[in-house]
């Protein structure tokens, strides 16, 4: 329950930190509020990003934050499969480990073990199936496994911010994906098996829409899609797919479209997925807000003090009996509010309700 609680809310934090790099054109500046936010707002100890060199025999360090900001020390070069770094980079694989002083391949035991370092998560930078780089990120506390789903977004839309920065010299003053290179023409490059149709005028998106969109497509190929339309509206973006039922036979178990329609609603989104094995096909379709919403309509007011207090006290972990300790309430009392607050905020579960109540401002 906590976890994903907690995931949530770390995306909104990935969300926040991808509209910050929207639209920057310096690879150097976007890696390095990449890695000012890992420190900042996920409380890393050390936080750096190579790139990959033309030649992809080696990376480039281009940004360190948190206990060390030079660039230019031993691991300024990196050779491509050397130290975990570059086996990142090699084999496109990410890693976490939170026992770094223990690990085999660590160069620098002392290091580690000064800087009371346990948990280390590396991360390829992957855009049009190309591994553009890794980021590093070192912690005094452990990671959670999870932690590897935050860096995926992180990283996604990082790459895909970087890769278009780096394409500058090729399209001066128009280096972002929608302008120089619009995204049509990227998910055309994904689809194999039908072509897209555009409707309205593209426009920049933010890396987060960009990343779900492409995300989107390269799934929708996979099951075999005929059909793929894309339309710029005047508040949001519809991305709409067919795709034929037999390509779904083979499927066992969850949804191939379960964290795109996640993702989707962390970002205020919807996501309508029609699979039905009577069916001859399955249509997908999700429609994003240009920019964050905040779907503000409840007020503060309508939510009580307690209800207040026990949506707080949820989000740090604790459980239905341990905040009825901590209140001197009943557990039945405690029930009672989230009943209610889930009326009042529109929400399945507690989670959803996690999410709105912080997106709202209410907690």
């Amino acid at each position: 329950m906590l976890d994903s609680a907690c995931l949530i809310m770390d995306l909104q934090r990935v969300h926040r930190i991808t509209q910050g790099i929207s639209g920057c054109l310096e690879p150097a500046l976007i890696a390095k509020r990449l890695t000012e936010a890992l420190i900042g707002d996920f409380n890393c100890a050390f936080a750096r990003i190579w790139l990959t060199e033309p030649d992809r025999q080696s990376l480039r360090l281009v940004a360190s934050s948190g206990l060390s900001e030079n660039i230019n020390g031993s691991f300024a070069w990196v050779p491509m499969g050397a130290y975990k770094v570059g086996k990142i980079a090699k084999n496109g694989i990410p890693f976490l480990s939170n026992q770094l002083a223990e690990e085999a391949w660590v160069k620098d035991r002392d290091w580690a073990i000064a800087n009371r370092i346990q948990g280390f998560a590396g991360y390829p930078l992957v855009s049009q199936k190309r591994i553009i780089g890794v980021l590093a990120a070192f912690s005094h506390e452990t990671f959670l496994p999870e932690f590897l789903e935050v860096l995926q977004v992180l990283c996604m839309a990082g790459a895909i911010a970087l890769d278009a920065a780096q394409r500058k010299p090729q399209a001066p003053n128009k280096g972002q994906i929608g302008e120089s290179y619009p995204l049509s023409d990227h998910l055309s490059s994904f689809l194999t098996t039908s072509q897209l149709s555009l409707i309205g005028t593209e426009r920049p998106l933010t890396p987060s829409l960009t990343y779900l969109l492409i995300k989107t497509v390269e799934i929708l190929n996979q099951f075999n899609c005929h059909y793929c339309r894309l339309t710029y509206g005047d508040t949001e973006i519809c991305l709409e797919g067919i795709i034929a039922a037999s390509t779904l036979t083979k499927k066992i178990g969850r949804s191939p479209f379960a964290d795109i329609e996640f993702f989707v609603q962390t970002l205020g989104g919807q996501c309508n997925v029609g699979i039905d094995s009577q069916e001859a096909a399955h249509q997908i379709s999700l429609t994003l807000p240009y920019g964050a919403t905040t779907q503000a309509h409840t007020s503060k007011d309508s939510l009580s003090q307690r209800e207040r207090q026990i949506l707080i006290l949820l989000t740090t972990g604790l459980r239905d009996r341990d905040i009825a300790q901590q209140l001197h309430i009943s557990e039945s009392t405690v029930k009672f509010h989230l009943n209610r607050t889930l009326s009042k905020l529109q929400a399945k579960n507690r989670y959803q309700a996690i999410y709105q109540a912080t997106k709202q401002g209410l907690i």
